[in-house]
């Protein structure tokens, strides 16, 4: 669990991982050295856990890289100190890996929520390979889980990416492990103004990028990156206007999008709301969208909330329930 300055989210994600009540658990928390209370946190935590150290770092890339040099079990993932497991996700994650022992990695479905637990969107998956991630089919990070023996064939984390660390491993990981999908709900990603996704939204564009040039150049993905070149391109360009959106840059996310549908229509309409949403907002008027958005996500979820509770604990996403509890 790498972590910075996320006091307030922090013992909610402990909760999660510890109240899973799996049998045989390495939970090791690399703090970046916090002012926020985040030590005091682990300190209180500490009999718990298999480590924890809050000392300067390079960034959350070189955490992850750290806690998985101390990892000893089969089985490595990693939790953002803003995010949750929901129940029984440790267990899924473990049967589907011991059922299908050819599979290298594991992700799930999960769920979006906001800064005070409220459910925006689920999140479900199909079986993806290399190509759709190199078209920008995006996982929800917390859900995937890793053989430790494939991570390091395939790892560590690239440190040159501050941003899509994630997207790139998992890249790697499809080139040369097969990968498997399940159909539940397995974690719950956070969204506020000072998560990443959120504060360098445009961020993700330029490393993006970098990752499609790094691939061209790669023995084992240049082959599929040359024969697939105008579908990754204009596959780039939509993911480019969707993080732009998130940036707030409606005219940049337009361009991208019409480059993105000169270049292969079905992929610039794949996501025509965003395009909409784009457009909109660049004339001054993204009200309506996001009032038909609130009006999509109110009929879809009605009143959703995570339940967190003073002290965290298990989530638990139960099909047709208003909430996301705890067990």
């Amino acid at each position: 669990m790498p972590s910075f300055n996320q006091a307030e989210y922090l013992e909610a994600a402990l909760e999660s991982v510890l109240r899973q009540g799996y049998p045989d658990l390495e939970l090791i928390v690399i703090d970046g050295g916090s002012t926020d209370g985040s030590p005091d946190i682990l300190r209180r935590y500490g009999d718990r856990l298999s480590h924890w150290s809050s000392t300067p770092d390079r960034g959350q890339t070189d955490a992850i890289n750290r806690g998985f040099g101390m990892a000893t079990g089969e089985i490595v993932a990693w939790l953002n100190s803003d995010d949750a497991y929901l129940a029984g996700a440790l267990d899924g994650a473990a049967r589907a890996l011991l059922d299908h022992p050819h599979v290298g990695m594991v992700y799930a479905d999960g769920v979006m929520v906001d800064q005070q637990g409220a459910l925006l969107d689920r999140h479900r998956y199909r079986p993806l390979e290399t190509l759709d991630l190199l078209c920008f089919d995006v996982l929800l990070q917390p859900t995937v889980f890793m053989r430790r023996a494939a991570l390091g064939e395939v790892g560590p984390l690239d440190e040159s990416y501050n941003l899509i660390m994630d997207h790139d491993l998992w890249v790697r990981f499809a080139a040369r492990h097969p990968l498997l999908h399940v159909s539940a709900e397995w974690a719950a990603e956070r969204t506020h103004p000072q998560a990443k996704t959120v504060a360098l939204a445009a961020g993700f564009v330029e490393e993006a990028e970098t990752l499609i040039r790094k691939a061209g150049v790669d023995p084992r993905l240049r082959p599929m990156v040359e024969a697939n070149r105008q579908l990754i391109r204009a596959s780039l360009d939509a993911f480019a206007a969707r993080r732009l959106i998130d940036a707030g840059d409606y005219r940049g996310a337009s361009l991208r999008w019409a480059r993105a549908a000169r270049t292969n229509a079905r992929v610039g309409m794949r996501y025509w709301y965003k395009a909409v949403q784009a457009g909109l907002s660049a004339a001054g008027v993204s009200r309506w969208f996001i009032g038909y958005r609130n009006l999509r996500r109110s009929a879809q979820h009605r009143r959703a909330v995570l339940v967190m509770g003073e002290s965290g604990g298990v989530i638990q996403a139960r099909p047709g329930r208003d909430a996301l509890e705890i067990q």
